[in-house]
């Protein structure tokens, strides 16, 4: 099985409550994920709250083409809920 976020939706700055297509909720910190240069215009906050779901990918990315797989967002997230 493929794992796929989706739904996003931002918890506060640099956290996101991401849905995956197992059902799992989790809350993902990224405050300390974004290294690189591709990744330095999500440190604004203004900027991460960009966040969106790119269906075609099943994915977060940003409008500057930053994202991360969906298996690292599932490891490094704290589970909140299994949606029914």
């Amino acid at each position: 099985m493929f794992l796929n976020v989706t739904r996003v939706s931002e918890a506060k700055p640099f956290e996101l409550l991401l849905e995956f297509s197992d059902g799992v909720v989790k809350r993902v910190d990224l405050g300390s994920e974004l290294h690189g240069e591709v990744f330095e215009p999500l440190k604004q906050a203004e900027f991460f709250s960009r966040a969106y779901l790119n269906r075609e990918t099943g994915t977060v990315e940003w409008p500057n083409g930053a994202d991360f797989a969906p298996e690292f967002l599932y490891e490094i997230g704290k589970e909140i809920k299994q949606v029914a």
